[in-house]
């Protein structure tokens, strides 16, 4: 149980709306093989969860998790785990990563085509440093406001654009509009947990963009993600538009929009906490219903 709470299943549907979104997009392109769409969903997991144990290592080891922090306790926090235990399960997480991104690629290309082979193991030895280096180490990035720009980039771009290229082997401009909106809703996630967390990163030194901007303009920022991330995602609906049944992901709309509304009206750092489940369900909500019309507009 101690490593399940390490691992934060929480988080997982988060981690692999971007796959799904991708996919989804894929089948549009008729490019979609069931056996590359699970493993990547199996990579796009191993990753979250080693991100998981080394932010759980890194903000431990630093004392950004103490008793001020608001929030669910983290297993080193709470001491259930030594510190050589837990960096041994993030040493292993990133060798069955690097291998789940292996057979991945290998499934997905030829054993010739080399340029493809290396970028993509290349993106992957990216992703686990990046996972690695959020909060563990000299110079983790989530400790100088960064955070936003590598959850933008890896859960949003090539989360999508990624995984549509493993599929089809090619990129289209359509799928930015939906890399933008998974990206920047996945960034508002962020977003929410550095605002819960604001008073306590500031006392600790953690510098994020919510603690540089302050409660107000954090709000107006996280209130840009979302709106911004809603209109990317109606663009990119309208463009593939296949009758009424294209738009049945924008029934996560609303939920959305009312979680939005909570956000500007608390004040409170502990109440941003109970936001931060249901907008990540949200994000995964749109990306199991983008798939779903996908699958329903090839069958028709």
């Amino acid at each position: 149980m101690i490593w399940v709470a390490a691992a934060r299943l929480r988080t997982l549907p988060l981690s692999v709306a971007g796959i799904v979104t991708g996919n989804a997009l894929a089948i549009q392109n008729e490019g979609f093989c069931p056996y590359i769409f699970f493993c990547t969903i199996l990579t796009a997991i191993v990753f979250q969860i080693l991100s998981n144990f080394a932010n759980d290592y890194g903000d431990g080891m630093k004392g950004t998790d103490n008793q001020e922090r608001i929030g669910p306790k983290r297993v080193l926090q709470q001491k259930l785990i030594s510190p050589k235990t837990l960096f041994r399960g993030i040493v292993i997480s990133m060798v069955v990563g690097f291998f789940m991104a292996l057979a991945t690629v290998s499934m997905a290309f030829e054993p010739g085509d080399i340029k493809n082979i290396l970028t993509f193991l290349g993106l992957a030895v990216v992703a686990i440093v990046a996972a690695y280096k959020y909060t563990a180490g000299i110079g983790a990035y989530g400790y100088h406001a960064l955070g936003d720009v590598f959850v933008f980039a890896f859960f949003g771009l090539l989360a999508v654009g990624g995984s549509f290229y493993l599929q089809t082997k090619k990129l289209e401009p359509n799928i930015w509009w939906f890399a933008f909106a998974i990206g920047g809703l996945s960034t508002a996630v962020l977003n929410l947990n550095n605002i819960r967390d604001m008073k306590n990163d500031t006392r600790v030194g953690k510098k994020t963009v919510a603690a540089y901007l302050g409660l107000k303009s954090a709000k107006t920022y996280h209130c840009i993600l979302v709106l911004g991330s809603i209109t990317s995602l109606t663009v990119g609906l309208i463009n593939i538009a296949n009758g009424w049944i294209t738009y049945m992901p924008l029934l996560m709309v609303f939920p959305i929009l009312l979680q939005l509304m909570s956000t500007i009206k608390f004040e409170v750092d502990s109440a941003f906490d109970a936001l931060i489940k249901p907008l990540a369900l949200s994000i995964f909500g749109i990306s199991i219903l983008f798939l779903i019309t996908q699958i329903i507009v090839l069958w028709k």
